[in-house]
């Protein structure tokens, strides 16, 4: 960013202060920009940056350090006695839109299932590597980059040994198959508890 550009800084406080507000798209955070005087404040006189502004600084930059910034300003927040910490709902509201039955989501229970999956993810990697002669390096610490290297390298091989998924009643499938299928299973419950973690944060204000 140059001349009398927004700055990164000004941006994140944005950024941050539109999610409190539950504004979340790119388009919104503009219009906000100027239309709002809580918003121009925050942007201390800089002109309005357009939505792909927003959008650029949020894939290259807020994404990579979101959960590190929200949890501190959750834990901020518990410290000055301005939330409990007691009971979290997900979007803010205990009742889901299309149920007839309270749908409690709690911090604790979200991070206790995150990390019974990552030790399940941890003894895939073992038997994936025993199953199918590959090696990973992770030093005994599996994280999602590596994760996504053995998806990787499973799909390679469902290529070079030109294998058809099957599916369906009374068809069989290879262990290649039911391997690739597990490991699509995990990431996307890793992706949903990533994803439930960062609204827990939202809604801690």
């Amino acid at each position: 960013m140059r001349g009398n550009q927004a700055t990164p800084r000004q941006i994140l406080k944005i950024v941050l202060y539109s999610y409190m507000n539950h504004i979340y798209s790119s388009r919104g955070l503009e219009t906000a920009c100027t239309r709002d005087i809580n918003f121009m404040y925050l942007l201390e006189g800089s002109p309005v940056p357009d939505h792909a502004t927003f959008a650029r600084f949020r894939s290259l930059h807020f994404a990579q350090c979101a959960e590190n910034i929200l949890a501190k300003m959750s834990n901020f927040l518990y410290d000055i006695g301005e939330i409990s910490g007691d009971g979290i709902f997900i979007d803010g509201t205990k009742i889901e839109a299309c149920a007839n039955k309270y749908t409690f989501v709690w911090k604790k229970a979200v991070t206790k299932n995150q990390a019974k999956l990552l030790i399940k993810l941890a003894d895939f990697v073992a038997e994936c590597e025993e199953l199918y002669g590959i090696r990973l390096v992770y030093q005994n610490q599996v994280k999602i980059k590596h994760i996504k290297k053995l998806r990787k390298m499973l799909y390679k091989l469902k290529q070079e040994e030109n294998i058809e998924f099957v599916h369906g009643k009374g068809k069989r499938k290879l262990p290649l198959q039911r391997s690739i299928e597990k490991l699509e299973d995990y990431l996307n419950r890793l992706k949903e508890y990533t994803q439930k973690r960062l609204r827990i944060m939202f809604s801690m204000v």
